[in-house]
C-alpha cells in the first residue's frame, strides 16, 4: 500500500451513500442539501448522525428548527441532487429551480421530494464540531419507505451521483 489522502480514499471506496437534508426556511419552504456523510448510529433508541460544512444554510435551519428529514433521493432526481449539492439556500429557491416535485409527509412542516427512497424525520439531540464540519446527532422520530424508488450513491469521491447498478 502507498501513502494518500482522505479525498483519494472516498473514491476508493464508492459508492458512497447520498441523502438529501430537508429542512426548513424561516418562511416555512423546505430547503434541500446534498450531503454523503451520514450513518445509523443506534437502533434503540433510533438515532443517526451526518456532517455537513459549518458554512451551510441548511445547518443553520436545522441548528435553530431541530427538525430535519434526511431522504435517500431516487435516481429521478440525480440531476437535482447534483444541483442541490453545489448550489446554497441561503439565495436559491433549489426546488424550483432544479425542479424538484415534493410531497407533505404527515405531522411535519417539511417536504420531501417526491421520487425518495427513504425519508427519516428526525428532530435534533446536539451537534459537535469535527474539524471544517459540524456532526450532526438527530433522534429519529418517524420513517418513511418507497421500494420502488431506485437509491442513489456517490461515485469517484463524490464527482458523480448514480444508483450502484
Amino acid at each position: 500500500m502507498k501513502k494518500i489522502n482522505l479525498p483519494k480514499a472516498s473514491a476508493l471506496t464508492s459508492p458512497n451513500p447520498v441523502t438529501l437534508v430537508c429542512c426548513e426556511k424561516p418562511d416555512g419552504t423546505t430547503n434541500l442539501a446534498t450531503v454523503s456523510w451520514w450513518t445509523y448510529l443506534s437502533f434503540n433508541p433510533s438515532m443517526i448522525c451526518y456532517a455537513m460544512a459549518k458554512t451551510s444554510y441548511s445547518g443553520e435551519m436545522v441548528r435553530a428548527n431541530k427538525k430535519v428529514i434526511l431522504t435517500i433521493p431516487g435516481s429521478k432526481i440525480a440531476d437535482a441532487v447534483v444541483g442541490c449539492g453545489s448550489t446554497t439556500g441561503r439565495n436559491t429557491e433549489k426546488i424550483t429551480k432544479f425542479h424538484v416535485e415534493m410531497q407533505k409527509l404527515e405531522g411535519s412542516a417539511i417536504e420531501v421530494p417526491l421520487h425518495s427512497r427513504v425519508a427519516i424525520q428526525c428532530t435534533l439531540k446536539n451537534f459537535i464540531e469535527v474539524g471544517d464540519h459540524y456532526l450532526y446527532i438527530c433522534n429519529v422520530d418517524e420513517v418513511y419507505g418507497n421500494e420502488e424508488e431506485e437509491a442513489l450513491f456517490a461515485w469517484n469521491g463524490y464527482s458523480e451521483i448514480r444508483p450502484a447498478k
